[in-house]
């Protein structure tokens, strides 16, 4: 008997920490009154009048910290944003039936995204800046952290707008979801014709308004929230169907995405450490790389300060990528070609680098004049030992027809001593420079 009343008692204890901890988690507590939340709710949906004016304006802001690449802006621009009505709208729709709540919602969803591709497309049109800055390539190409964000982003969302106390989360929301960039990002790609970056976006897009609305379809069914209209079990399967549907074919493209950009990040790191290894650690100073992660075979684009490397070196190196991993690669020593300037300022441009064209100008004729100089001092004490009636002697390579096909660098000598050497020492002096600057031409003065 005593045995029976403490185990009775101790499952009473089990029970009541349960409710203890069920009390603590649970989100009944501190709900507002459910008509209030609806018609609250209900009010946020409509893109008229007032509305609709503070949509383009926030358009317009997060264009312009689009295209300047200013975090702040963009920040500024989700905050003043009405983009969440809707999708919250149409996520309580589903979840009490009301599908002419959801007709509603999904149609002024419709509108706003509508003016808002027209709107940042007109300003990308006439923005004098057509460059694709970080903060809006990084809009382009979503995954499946995207999906993570947009979902619990809702599910923050939609549970402090069903609280008495709204609190501080809503501006945390409207920045993590973040509507409204990818939508101006959309219409960047209309105006400029990149229908890759208009796709992309507007995969981001779809993406956060597809699971902010299942965040907020799950706390309203969560909340039991009273159903409008009943309904019979073939309408809740179908239900529950699209929104699987609607699930599954969002999650495995960004799945894909996320998987790509990983390969990507991995081939990128085993770049580096190739050109640590191999380059830079052994001497080189690299100018210029550019790596093409999307093209086959894979390509690495390398320029270097002060270096030229042969036929058979390129060909090591190459052969060296195997080790890195870095399979199905070409590495591409780019060396004292015309192009090397435009693609090294257009990398630049790219990365948002401040290394200015004059900076570019002057390592290029300081690698020309490194090519074309020559230390004389050592020259001479090497020449006086082969040559003794030679005094000085300046050695220094010269370019004709430099804007021509037909360059030549010819090596000029210029002498000085008491009598002019002879034929056969002229002859050896030119010979044995030729072989010591590798060097096909020289020509040899006496200083007057």
């Amino acid at each position: 008997m005593r045995l029976s009343f403490k185990s009775n008692l101790t499952t009473i204890n089990k029970q009541s920490g349960m409710n203890k901890i069920v009390n603590f988690i649970e989100l009944h507590s501190g709900e507002e009154d459910k008509k209030k939340v609806l018609d609250n709710v209900t009010s946020n949906i409509s893109f008229r009048g007032s509305n609709l004016w503070i949509l383009a304006c926030a358009i317009v802001v997060a264009s312009v910290g689009l295209n300047v690449n200013s975090t702040a802006v963009i920040i500024g621009a989700m905050l003043i944003s009405p983009l969440m009505g809707p999708i919250v709208g149409a996520g309580f729709g589903l979840g009490i039936y009301d599908f002419n709540l959801l007709q509603k919602s999904l149609k002024n969803l419709l509108i706003a995204t509508l003016v808002g591709l027209i709107v940042s497309t007109i300003y990308f049109y006439l923005s004098p800046f057509k460059e694709a800055q970080p903060e809006l390539l990084a809009r382009t190409a979503p995954n499946i952290y995207d999906i993570f964000i947009a979902f619990f982003g809702g599910l923050v969302g939609v549970i402090a707008t069903t609280r008495v106390e709204k609190g501080n989360p809503i501006p945390g929301v409207a920045i993590a979801t973040a509507l409204m960039p990818p939508l101006c990002t959309a219409g960047y790609g209309l105006a400029l014709g990149n229908f890759k970056f208009f796709f992309g976006a507007m995969y981001l897009y779809t993406i956060n308004c597809v699971f902010i609305c299942i965040a907020t379809f799950i706390i309203v069914k969560y909340l039991k929230y009273p159903i409008v209209k009943q309904t019979d079990l073939k309408t809740e399967k179908r239900v529950r169907y699209i929104i699987t549907f609607l699930t599954l074919s969002l999650i495995v493209p960004s799945i894909f995405f996320f998987f790509y950009l990983f390969q990507e990040k991995k081939y990128k790191e085993k770049v580096e450490e190739f050109i640590k290894a191999e380059l830079v650690d052994k001497g080189f100073t690299v100018l210029y790389k550019k790596t093409q992660f999307t093209s086959n075979p894979k390509k690495i684009d390398i320029a270097f300060l002060r270096r030229r490397l042969d036929k058979n070196e390129v060909i090591k190196l190459n052969e060296k990528l195997k080790t890195y991993e870095l399979n199905n690669t070409v590495l591409n020593i780019i060396q004292d070609t015309t192009d090397l300037k435009q693609d090294i300022l257009n990398e630049i441009t790219f990365n948002n680098k401040s290394t200015s064209e004059k900076d570019l100008i002057i390592a290029k004729l300081q690698n020309q004049m490194m090519s074309l100089k020559f230390d004389n001092n050592a020259i001479l004490n090497e020449t006086k030992i082969l040559f003794p009636d030679i005094e000085n002697i300046a050695v220094a390579n010269h370019i004709f027809n430099e804007n021509k096909e037909n360059e030549k660098v010819i090596t000029v000598v210029l002498y000085e001593s008491k009598t002019e050497i002879n034929a056969d020492e002229k002859e050896k002096l030119s010979a044995w420079l030729k072989n010591k600057f590798k060097t096909e031409v020289v020509e040899i003065y006496k200083r007057q």
